[in-house]
């Protein structure tokens, strides 16, 4: 749990820092997640911290988002809440949130079941998705303060996210599975390779493309992937590695 946990506070400080140095009028501007905000959006990952404390500790917060028929109001109710708060204090919020799930996790065994809106999952899976939404989010963010970031190792874990999630992705679609093999390029022209090597569907090329594909942040025409297959097509089109 050491090394994913240790990403994940890395990748929540830097967003947190470059959120320390904008005006307060950004705060209302317009990301790419239209209609949000970079203030709807903090609220919406403060809101997603405090409910996955409450799992962690033993609560049934979870059951409310489980048997919803609409998520979207359930996001709405903390976008509401950020729209009414100082930016330092939607922060702060945000802040406590992460720190209640972090330090519990530190406590636990990778492969630990933890509840969650979709299903249960390992421990380690958990603190994956909170990374891949902390890092999908900053992209909004960064875009719309037009910061020019660049990717870091720590994309490991939303490349691996977006292809272990692959299976969730195909049924949510109607689509069959059959496993896919991802071959990926990260920064330093570290190899990443993920899926049974026999696989006659594939996928390869870079793996900041692929991480994006998997947070819907861009279009299969807009990546130079290449895949080789019918599944590894549709893959481009159906991954999806949230909710």
């Amino acid at each position: 749990m050491r090394d994913i946990l240790s990403d994940l506070v890395a990748e929540q400080q830097f967003l947190d820092q470059s959120l320390q140095r904008i005006p307060i009028k950004i705060w209302d501007y317009q990301t790419p997640a239209k209609p949000w905000t970079v203030r709807d959006t903090i609220a919406h990952l403060a809101d997603f911290e405090e409910l996955a404390a409450d799992v962690i500790a033993g609560g049934d917060a979870i059951k409310r988002w489980q048997n919803a028929a609409d998520l979207d109001t359930l996001r709405k109710e903390a976008i509401t809440k950020g729209r009414n708060m100082r930016p330092q204090d939607v922060i702060e919020w945000w802040r406590g949130g992460r720190a209640k799930v972090v330090e519990p996790l530190s406590h636990m065994k990778a492969d630990d079941r933890i509840d969650w809106i979709a299903g249960d999952m390992s421990a380690r899976t958990f603190a994956t998705f909170r990374l891949m939404e902390t890092w999908a989010h900053g992209l909004d963010i960064y875009k719309t303060l037009e910061l020019e970031v660049e990717d870091t190792p720590r994309i490991r874990h939303v490349c691996w996210l977006g292809w272990k999630t692959l299976p969730y992705a195909f049924k949510e679609q109607g689509l069959d599975y059959e496993p896919i093999r991802i071959e990926l390029i990260g920064p330093g022209y570290s190899r990443w390779i993920f899926g049974p090597e026999g696989a006659e569907n594939r996928i390869k090329g870079s793996a900041s493309d692929w991480a994006r594909i998997a947070v819907r942040r861009i279009e299969p025409k807009e990546t130079r992937l290449k895949v080789t297959g019918d599944l590894a097509e549709a893959a481009l089109k159906v991954a999806k590695a949230y909710l």
